[in-house]
């Protein structure tokens, strides 16, 4: 089976023991401030965090397929709600901000399809990679949003 490519987004990191702790354990420096982001963004590790579960302890293609699938389908909640309040609150970066959700989710529905397909595999490497592509998007990219609109609340 193939690796279907998250490495484009960033380089792959390395682990010790995968089967020791988690690749999704969340921790307050991820927070962005903003508590219904934050709250969404927990979720997002609960959910990538049932994914590397479902992995490690081999659990099977169709529990895999279902966390997939609903890790994709919060992602797109998530995304959506973010650009709403980025409309509701006219954040500057917006466009940039809807253009990186979109390159993610096109690598996850990418991911998705093939690995319904049977050309892909949920892997430590994938899972790495998943992994700080929501790191940096919520320390970076969401980080600003959730100051601006914390700005504009006050």
């Amino acid at each position: 089976m193939a690796h279907v490519g998250w490495g484009t987004l960033l380089k792959i990191g390395s682990s010790t023991d995968s089967r020791d702790m988690s690749l999704f354990q969340w921790s307050e420096t991820l927070s962005v401030g903003y508590p219904d982001i934050d709250s969404q963004h927990k979720r997002l590790f609960q959910l990538a965090d049932q994914l590397y579960t479902g992995m490690t302890e081999d659990k099977g293609k169709q529990v895999l397929s279902n966390t997939l699938n609903n890790l994709v389908a919060y992602t797109k909640r998530h995304f959506a709600d973010e650009e709403v309040l980025m409309q509701l609150h006219r954040y500057p970066g917006s466009s940039q901000h809807k253009a990186e959700h979109q390159v993610l989710a096109d690598k996850l529905a990418q991911f998705q399809k093939a690995f319904a397909a049977d050309r892909a595999t949920v892997t430590i490497p994938l899972l790495e990679t998943l992994r700080d592509a929501m790191v940096q998007h919520m320390q970076g990219t969401d980080k600003k949003m959730a100051d601006h609109l914390k700005r504009q609340v006050r």
